[in-house]
């Protein structure tokens, strides 16, 4: 059982390097239509849609392909999202390769790509389960969290090489070669491992949807952790809009670039050690602390106009996000049945990210009119606020990140004091050796 155990460890890192390569891909083709689209207009509505395009389609149609990933053959899912994702890309190549591309078709090629990637995602991540036993969940996350980061931080610095060697054509060559990677990695698998059935009843989308929204809603520990999790996500949103506009009061746009990649990197380094290590069992505990701790360091960003000392706090918040992404993922996944975890994700993952929509809608609102104003040299703050976050330009967003992070950290005490999310704990203290093994028995 241990060696079958491993060969499925085994099997999921096959499968996991090919997402890896396909993540670095798909990063750096929205960043090189980003940097091209700006340069073509001029205007940051433009590559802002990109964005749009890019995350809008996946987010609106992830709960049918959470459905589509619970019926039916989740690597079979996975390869149909890799290989349709390229067809957006090969579209805006083929138009590249006509000479005068429009705006439109760069961003109907990105919506086909990310509608495909609504499909492959879900069934991504309940594949999991098919493969792996329960203690290797955190293994696994944190694995997948170090690919997701990579977007982020290895994509840019390719592609700004890329870019400057050979047209932007050959950028989609390389990521439609990226796909079919990962899309050859899991036929293999799927191959080898054709004697896994999952046994999955025959009903309509709606009947789905409704059933999976309604075993998301019957366990209130889930429930909670979901809205707990969806407020973290509106204070993380704030950071993400607000700190390139602060920094760049303090430095140049260079250096704001070098800062940002450092911070994201302890992304890294907190994936990697969990990949490695992986967790502990106690992961209400492991969420509390951790939560706490990156409020701490959330704070520490608004309280001085140091770089390096706010380099260093964004490094070390940073680098508690995969801890606290982790133990979610895993006290969710065990509390969910096997069969229903596609579209529960998909629902999840939707209420959750509403928490970032409303804080990027009202971000820019908090901070030019409200926060900002407070701080400037004749605001109603600077003799009070001002003594501890400086008075000037974009010492409001430092404030909104001081009291982001104090949220947060009360949010972990909030956490650890919540009977029901303290609950989703005991089903491996329950289960015992039964709970450890049921999914390898399916799989």
């Amino acid at each position: 059982m241990t060696n079958n155990c491993t060969d499925h460890y085994s099997k999921f890192l096959f499968i996991w390097f090919g997402q890896f390569i396909s993540i670095i891909g798909s990063g750096l083709t929205t960043f090189s239509l980003g940097i091209y689209v700006y340069q073509q207009t001029g205007t940051a509505s433009s590559y802002v849609f990109i964005l749009m395009c890019a995350f809008l389609p996946p987010f609106l149609l992830k709960p049918y392909g959470g459905i589509l990933a619970d019926r039916h053959d989740r690597r079979l899912m996975m390869i149909l999202g890799d290989l349709g994702s390229t067809l957006g890309l090969l579209f805006i190549f083929a138009m590249m390769l006509k000479g005068n591309i429009e705006l439109w078709q760069i961003y109907l090629g990105i919506a086909i790509s990310s509608v495909f990637s609504a499909f492959q995602e879900p069934a991504y991540k309940a594949l999991i389960t098919d493969l792996l036993p329960e203690n290797q969940y955190a293994k696994a996350s944190g694995l997948m969290q170090l690919a997701s980061s990579a977007q982020y931080l290895i994509s840019p610095f390719l592609a700004g090489i890329i870019l400057t060697i050979m047209d932007i054509k050959f950028v989609f060559l390389i990521d439609v070669t990226t796909f079919l990677i990962a899309s050859s990695i899991v036929i293999w698998i799927r191959k080898i491992l054709s004697r896994t059935q999952i046994t999955k009843q025959e009903q309509n989308n709606m009947a789905d949807l409704k059933e999976g929204i309604q075993e998301f809603s019957k366990n209130r520990g889930i429930v909670n952790l979901v809205i707990t999790t969806t407020l973290i996500l509106f204070f993380v949103g704030l950071l993400q809009s607000l700190f390139i506009p602060m920094m760049l009061n303090l430095t140049t746009v260079k250096a704001v670039g070098t800062i940002q990649s450092i911070c994201a990197s302890g992304i890294l380094v907190g994936s990697l050690f969990i990949g490695v290590y992986g967790s502990k069992n106690k992961y209400v505990k492991t969420l509390s602390i951790s939560l706490f701790v990156s409020g701490i360091f959330f704070a520490n960003l608004g309280l001085s106009t140091n770089v390096i000392f706010i380099t260093l706090a964004g490094f070390m918040f940073f680098s508690t996000l995969p801890f606290i992404n982790t133990a979610i993922e895993v006290l969710i996944r065990k509390n969910i049945e096997n069969s229903k975890q596609g579209r529960i994700w998909s629902i999840i993952s939707m209420v959750t990210y509403l928490g970032s929509i409303i804080a990027f809608a009202v971000a820019g609102f908090l901070a030019d009119k409200i926060f900002n104003p407070l701080l400037e040299s004749d605001g109603l703050l600077v003799g009070t606020a001002g003594l501890i976050v400086g008075s000037g330009e974009g010492r409001g967003i430092a404030l909104m990140f001081i009291i982001s992070g104090i949220m947060i950290s009360v949010v972990a005490l909030l956490i650890w004091k919540n009977r029901k999310i303290k609950q989703l704990d005991d089903v491996e203290d329950k289960d015992g050796e039964l709970s450890q093994n049921k999914y390898y028995v399916e799989t």
